[in-house]
């Protein structure tokens, strides 16, 4: 069929056919289409898309920069239809709306690729900010701006800068973006290309970055490495600060580097000598030398006895006589003091020192000055069950023994003579360097006590004498037999036979009474009874005046026996 050179309404039907797809003019609603600008007055630009009616779109949504739209009469340009036709017969065209079902398409495209996108960051809203990326309007929370946080977001608005879609839903119009996922990633390929070019030992300049209480960050020129605190010196370091400041220049050496975790270890004292060369050499076992101390634990005390050398002071070889005591309260930090080394172990780079080994054993000095025999005094500073424990010069103890408290009486009974506190008078009876003991004994020292040679020697078992009443004690009394001899006591059961008798308070400090001899204790000392006495003077007499045909009494017998006695 041929065309006529006028087209027909036929012709110009399929015209429109063929320009939307064949679509009727519903089809026009909600599509980006191409048309013609016919006119451009009173800031609108009158756009053809082939309708029955032209639209009009405001220069404003063409605008380039200001004053420029880049239109004219003639030109082509995409619209998008929001409606066929209004109340005025007009077409209803946008492009801005155009450029963002443009935009959107681009930008499903992108994220379904992973590709990173361009735009600027325009406006604030609650809890981040608002991206135009080319038409689209994106939502970049606060949290991934930046890979640290960002007080002040102004030189970044807009700034075009690349962008990581992290959702997107074109249903609901929603896309949420990240700048930070931009910057790490750029971060990591920056990283992994500067790893690259570094090795472990390598000796590299760094720029301070940030000091925690384990060490330092330190920029290496975009990477950053750890300088730990025990890395920094030989010597103890108790924080970063006391070597380096932040901002400042420092030499270090890489001393690890992990490329799984791609983190990289620094050290500065590594570009020092090694003090601990040769140390076991320098420091023999037995030397002496004065440290300070560096450090307090329960454990014990760190001194240091040149830069970068410390040892240990362990709290058992702190002090010969303050056992079971804190080292603070032994030592200050700071303190010098005189050290002895015990060991050395090169490999561990330990050494173990001695306090009390580097001053004489108190013990040692004791000895020397109080042998056997001497007199001392000191103070009580404990009792136990078995004895007292008396302070003495060099700040030692002795313990006294219940048994060697006091004559004639029990253990405890002399225990409960004395009190913490009291100042009493002993002799030294033994010392024992190794075990550091001292044993005293007190009632060596009373007087008539038994010496060497045995003041009591004279006297024999059974033997009545006389002896004069000493002192009076609720157990009993402390006689002497005649003016200076020996020593003993009569227990309380002892003083009678009779329960009447056995009373104390009935004799005076200065009575004479006769009391036989019934033994002696460990020390030669002698012990009387005035109730042996009496039972063995009604033995004797039964056997002297007993008789069965004289036909006296008992009573008899021993009254006669007492009258002659008398006589």
């Amino acid at each position: 069929m041929a065309t006529s050179a006028n087209p027909t309404r036929d012709d110009f039907a399929a015209m429109l056919d063929e320009q939307l797809g064949g679509a009727d003019d519903g089809g026009f609603e909600g599509r980006v289409v191409k048309g013609t600008v016919t006119a451009i007055e009173n800031g609108m630009a009158h756009i053809d898309v082939g309708l029955k009616s032209e639209g009009r779109v405001d220069l404003k949504e063409f605008m380039r920069g200001e004053d420029d739209h880049g239109l004219k009469v003639g030109s082509e340009v995409e619209v998008f239809v929001d409606r066929i036709e209004n109340a005025d017969g007009e077409a209803m065209l946008s492009r801005d709306r155009a450029r963002r079902e443009a935009a959107w398409d681009k930008l499903e495209s992108e994220f379904g690729e992973g590709k990173r996108v361009d735009g600027r960051i325009f406006g604030r809203v609650k809890g981040g900010f608002t991206v135009d990326l080319d038409g689209a309007v994106a939502f970049l929370p606060g949290s991934q701006v930046d890979i640290r946080p960002v007080r002040d977001v102004t030189p970044l608005m807009d700034m075009p800068q690349p962008f990581q879609i992290l959702k997107m839903d074109r249903r609901r119009g929603n896309i949420v973006v990240s700048r930070r996922a931009v910057l790490e990633e750029t971060r990591a390929e920056q990283r992994s290309e500067l790893i690259d070019k570094l090795a472990e030992g390598q000796v590299i300049d760094g720029v301070v970055k940030n000091i925690t209480d384990y060490g330092a960050f330190v920029d290496l020129g975009g990477i950053d490495g750890l300088l730990h605190v025990t890395d920094m010196s030989y010597k103890r370091v108790n924080h970063p600060s006391e070597m380096i400041e932040i901002g400042q220049t420092v030499t270090v050496q890489i001393v690890r580097i992990n490329e799984d975790t791609q983190r990289i270890s620094l050290g500065m004292k590594q570009l020092e000598s090694d003090p601990w060369d040769g140390v076991a050499a320098k420091y023999p076992v037995g030397m002496k030398m004065t440290g300070t101390v560096t450090n307090i634990t329960e454990y014990g005390a760190f001194v240091e006895i040149e830069p970068g050398i410390e040892g240990l002071v362990h709290v058992s070889e702190m002090s010969w006589t303050k056992k079971n005591v804190h080292p603070g309260k032994i030592v200050s930090t700071s303190q010098e003091v005189e050290v002895m080394v015990l060991e050395v172990d090169s490999e561990k780079r330990r050494i173990s020192l001695g306090l009390k080994q580097a001053q004489r054993n108190p013990w040692e000095e004791f000895a020397e000055a109080h042998p056997v025999g001497s007199k001392v005094q000191g103070e009580v500073k404990n009792a136990t069950e078995f004895g007292l424990f008396i302070g003495l010069p060099g700040d030692v103890d002795g313990m006294v023994h219940m048994s060697d408290i006091a004559w004639g009486i029990s253990g405890e009974d002399a225990l409960a003579l004395h009190r913490k506190g009291e100042e009493v008078e002993a002799v030294v009876l033994d010392v024992d360097i190794e075990k550091e003991r001292i044993s005293l004994g007190m009632k060596q020292l009373e007087k008539g006590a038994p010496t060497e040679a045995g003041a009591g020697s004279s006297l024999r078992k059974n033997q009545v004498v006389t002896v004069t009443v000493l002192e009076v004690r609720d157990g009993g009394l402390e006689v002497q037999v005649g003016e200076d001899g020996a020593t003993g006591f009569i227990k309380r059961s002892d003083l009678g036979r009779d329960r009447d008798e056995q009373r104390p308070d009935r004799f005076q400090p200065g009575a004479k009474v006769d009391a036989m001899v019934t033994g002696f204790d460990r020390s030669k000392k002698p012990t009387f009874s005035i109730k042996a006495r009496q039972i063995s003077e009604e033995k004797e007499a039964v056997a002297q005046f007993g008789s069965s045909d004289s036909g006296a009494s008992l009573g008899d017998i021993l009254g006669e026996a007492l009258k002659k006695k008398e006589d």
